[in-house]
């Protein structure tokens, strides 16, 4: 163990000139795939291993998200400038983290973490049930300073609480929990007050974000083909685990009421991001291939109409996210890996 801090040590004492961050690359040409007309001054930001969920501050000059990266054996958070420079760990180094996002002012970040239940990476999930996610019960919501000083609880207690995100309007968190038996949204003010749940329908609800005015959130939600998936689900939830290959998009107004189901193709939907305008969403989805393992962008209205394909990379690319001014796309991909199944991060301008 204390050779393992040591080592985290160091490595948290040279973040800014971190081997897998590199300045931005800019190769639009060959970045960006024909099909892909939304897409212009694409730059790879960081350069190997598995980069996921990054998002823009508030200010829209930073990005906090979560890698595995040497010397850390699972997820940790850091941010970047949103040039690809300035890369800095975030969080303590230990445990497992997720789900990272800036609070208003970008001073501070929440994030989850498992590290005050043990410092190693918690063990991965048993996929001789199949493709499987972890829903990890030491998991609580940390918030800290930007530069990872001061980590405090904000939400925590028995069960899994994850999957914060922040309202642009700046006044409440919504998150995933299971602390009530299922997995279900609820919202919180910024300081962790006022927690209300949003969702109760059995099945896993999760992956929410606000719109630009606070007014609605968007989320993905199980959907079910009878009572034995129904039963999957019991049987996978009682071992903290979820079977993610059928979720649908919803969206709800900021309160949980008028819940309505945008997508229905019987794939795995999840990552939405909501447009600007408040009236189409960008979601990922393996919809189109019939192995069911390429992940790809998709945008669609909120009434469900007008699906059209972003991508065309044939391997993933998911979790986009519009800047705070709308003109700009950060999304994760497998596309100009220097090694099989890395996972790096790119942004571009998009193109309406």
């Amino acid at each position: 163990m204390k050779d393992k801090l040591l080592r985290i040590f160091a490595a948290a004492l040279m973040i800014p000139a971190f081997a897998l961050s590199a300045k931005a690359q800019s190769d639009s040409e060959g970045l960006i795939l024909p099909e892909e007309k939304h897409f212009s001054n694409m730059e790879q930001l960081t350069f190997g291993g598995e980069n996921a969920e990054c998002y823009f501050s508030f200010g829209g000059d930073k990005f906090v998200f979560q890698s595995t990266r040497d010397p850390f054996e699972c997820d940790q958070i850091f941010t970047m400038s949103t040039d690809g420079t300035d890369t800095r760990l975030a969080s303590t180094g230990l445990g497992r983290t997720t789900c990272a996002y800036f609070l208003p002012g970008d001073r501070k970040i929440i994030y989850s973490s498992t590290h005050a239940d043990s410092p190693d990476c918690p063990p991965k999930p048993d996929f001789s049930k199949g493709y499987v996610w972890a829903l990890y019960p030491s998991f609580d919501i940390y918030t800290a300073n930007a530069d990872g000083s001061d980590p405090a609880v904000l939400a925590g207690g028995p069960g899994y609480d994850a999957e914060a995100t922040v309202s642009p309007a700046g006044d409440r968190i919504v998150f995933t929990s299971t602390r009530n038996g299922d997995i279900d949204i609820y919202s919180m003010n910024i300081d962790g007050s006022d927690v209300r749940q949003l969702t109760d329908e059995l099945g896993y609800d999760g992956g929410p974000f606000y719109s630009y005015d606070g007014k609605k959130i968007v989320y993905r939600r199980t959907t079910f083909d009878g009572e034995a998936s129904k039963e999957s689900y019991k049987d996978l939830l009682a071992q903290n685990l979820i079977r993610p290959s059928k979720l649908d998009i919803w969206i709800m107004d900021a309160d949980g009421s008028n819940k309505q189901q945008v997508t229905n193709n019987g794939a795995a939907n999840f990552a939405p991001y909501w447009f600007p305008d408040g009236k189409r969403i960008l979601f990922c989805s393996n919809m189109d291939d019939p192995g069911k393992r390429n992940f790809d962008i998709y945008m669609i209205n909120i009434d469900g109409t007008g699906l059209k394909r972003i991508t065309s990379y044939p391997e993933f690319d998911g979790f986009p996210m519009f800047s705070p001014d709308g003109k700009k796309l950060v999304f994760c991909s497998n596309r100009n890996n220097a090694v099989r199944g890395e996972t790096n991060v790119f942004i571009c301008d998009w193109v309406d």
